[in-house]
């Protein structure tokens, strides 16, 4: 009988300039948005006190967690993160994700090593070569924009991504601006050029899964 492949996403990431920050303050809000994925320790984990791993099952969402984690963390002021997506097989599930392995948590780790050299505060690998050239790519130019949201721009973008069918005018409730301002947030934000780009992988990921 041929093992069935699963093939699914791998998160590695840390804080940057944690030690300059408050922990009190991005730790609970790191743990709220890796909650999102899961329960801890099996779907998510934080170690060495400022990293994390954290496993999204449909490889296709890899893209939109890993903005929305950067979203919540960039809410705090003068705090960002490091993230590395990893896509491909998973060849054991322990009851801690950092203990689990197999080619995603491979692919995942190595990009993690190599983001502090490439500059770079996001990106994938998988064995899909150039899959990874084209959306790095993207998600470098992406990061022009990503890189500098506001605390204001990132708690909008947060909103957008948590609740996908959310008017403008609840927006502007609960953020207790004006929808005009809503508006040009949403806009200095590139929102919905990100989301553009969220889709577009999200579209290439499923096709090259079902040649899996």
């Amino acid at each position: 009988m041929v093992r069935k492949k699963v093939i699914t996403g791998i998160i590695t990431g840390d804080i940057i300039n944690s030690r300059g920050g408050k922990v009190r303050q991005w730790l609970p809000v790191l743990k709220k948005a890796l909650a999102l994925t899961g329960k801890s320790p099996q779907a998510w984990e934080i170690y060495r006190g400022d990293s994390f791993q954290l496993e999204v099952k449909n490889p296709a969402d890899t893209l939109l967690t890993a903005i929305r984690i950067k979203a919540y963390i960039k809410t705090i002021k003068n705090a960002d993160v490091r993230i590395a997506i990893g896509i491909g097989e998973k060849d054991f599930s322990a009851s801690s994700i950092t203990e689990s392995n197999g080619e995603a948590f491979i692919y995942s780790g190595e990009k993690f090593e190599n983001l502090k050299q490439e500059k770079q505060n996001m990106a994938v690998k998988s064995r899909w070569l150039d899959f990874d050239r084209e959306m790095n790519l993207y998600i470098r130019f992406a990061l022009i924009a990503m890189d500098n949201w506001s605390t204001g721009a990132a708690d909008l973008i947060k909103m957008l991504l948590d609740n996908p069918e959310i008017t403008q005018t609840k927006l502007a409730t609960k953020l207790k601006i004006t929808q005009s301002a809503v508006s040009g947030r949403q806009k200095r934000a590139y929102y919905n050029e990100v989301k553009d780009l969220e889709i577009l992988y999200r579209e290439k990921v499923e096709q090259l899964i079902r040649t899996v």
